[in-house]
């Protein structure tokens, strides 16, 4: 791995110095101070009665922190050509991982499902890095099969033939929001590739027909469902969760009731630091903090959308479709964590990107953040474009194109 890292030239180490999309870094960045904020206030309560400190969720949580602005800073020295290169061995690897997670004794279960791996006091979750792992190797295919995927039903197919096992190994965990992610990513990629609006139909239709099926393959998705309908009629049991993150969203109001005043916090939200934690800076900056962090991240998943449009149009197209996977990741699980939160959707257990708690999820969005500031760097620098290559002696007199 280390010989894949080539520190200059780099968005961090240039003869301009640091050479960074400030506005997509500047938009994550207040997204991680503010989920620290709200991971302090939310947890207090927990982590003073479950280890005897109000802090201790919150100094695990800046570990992750600078864990995970480590892995964007290597992830920024790497050229996008090293992971082109490596996109079939990803895809190995990250059946590796969902593999070993059902693995008894390397497999850690938590609320009921298997979905990490235990490393002493820290757990890894592979469906995090299985959906980027995807990524890769999804937009490699489709440069690689460009006029397949475009003309015929085998080009379209044989993703599918790969991720559906993939998507298998999930729901083994069971992790039903990550597979839904994941396979929304893949099928805007494939859609953006180039797929038949015909073929396109057919998928949706099959996938729709697939998440039915499996709501009705196990009573407790069933139940979530129609809990979700009308959590009140069983606030006291399967509508617990919706019910108090409702009444969350009602105390807050316009304003809030102020920065760490939550009531819902104090043991009557579950989850209240990780799946739940929009709920709580709802009830504690109201409506308006609320449509800030959603402007917020409306902002990043543009700016997303808009790096891979930079870099397709440097002729970049396998950055272009790494950076519109990654923003489709990122729209899905914040569309599904917002919409458990608000009670349009069923409740899942999927974390809200940068701002919940836990290391994998946090740590992961870091290195999509590196990622993307590279893409962003590599097409404004042309380095790595179809037509253009360079040196490191070329970017000593290189002009400066900020967007």
């Amino acid at each position: 791995m280390f010989n894949l890292v080539k520190p200059y030239p780099s968005p961090l180490i240039s003869n301009r110095g640091i050479d960074i999309d400030f506005p997509m870094l500047a938009g994550c960045l207040a997204l991680l101070g503010l989920g620290l904020v709200m991971i302090t206030s939310a947890s207090s309560e927990v982590a003073a009665a479950q280890s005897g400190t109000p802090l201790y969720h919150m100094f695990r949580h800046l570990i992750y922190l600078a864990i995970g602005l480590g892995v964007a800073g290597v992830m920024m020295m790497v050229p996008i050509a090293s992971w082109q290169r490596l996109g079939p061995w990803l895809l190995l690897s990250a059946f590796a991982l969902l593999l070993a997670v059902l693995v008894p004794g390397l497999g850690r279960e938590v609320n009921g499902s298997m979905r990490w791996i235990g490393f002493g006091a820290f757990n890894v979750q592979p469906s995090e890095i299985a959906k980027v792992f995807v990524v890769m190797f999804l937009s490699g295919y489709l440069i690689r099969r460009q006029h397949e995927v475009r003309e015929s039903w085998m080009g379209f197919l044989k993703p599918l033939i790969v991720l559906l096992p993939m998507a298998f190994l999930l729901l083994m965990e069971p992790d039903f929001g990550a597979t839904v992610v994941m396979m929304g990513a893949a099928g805007a990629m494939l859609f953006l590739g180039g797929v038949g609006l015909f073929r396109f139909l057919l998928l949706v239709a099959g996938a729709v027909l697939a998440v039915v099926l499996l709501v009705y393959a196990q009573p407790y998705r069933m139940a979530r469902l129609v809990t979700f309908t009308d959590p009140w009629a069983d606030q006291f049991g399967s509508g617990y969760q919706l019910t108090q993150a409702l009444i969350a969203f009602g105390r807050g109001g316009w304003f809030g009731v102020g920065l760490g005043n939550s009531v819902q916090k104090q043991f009557y939200l579950p989850e209240a630091h990780t799946d739940f934690v929009f709920s709580v800076l709802a009830e504690e900056l109201g409506v308006v903090g609320s449509l800030c962090t959603v402007a917020l991240f409306v902002f990043v998943c543009i700016r997303g959308m808009y790096i891979g449009l930079w870099a397709e149009r440097a002729k970049q197209y396998f950055s272009a479709y790494v950076a519109y996977g990654l923003s489709f990741l990122w729209i899905g699980q914040f569309l599904i964590n917002i919409g458990v939160n608000v009670g349009l959707l069923p409740t899942k257990g999927l974390t809200l990107p940068f701002l919940s708690y836990g290391g994998s999820s946090l740590v992961i969005c870091c290195a999509c953040l590196g990622l993307l500031l590279r893409i962003e760097w590599e097409s404004r620098t042309h380095l790595g474009s179809e037509e253009v290559e360079f040196q490191e002696s070329d970017f000593a007199e290189e002009a400066y194109h900020g967007r």
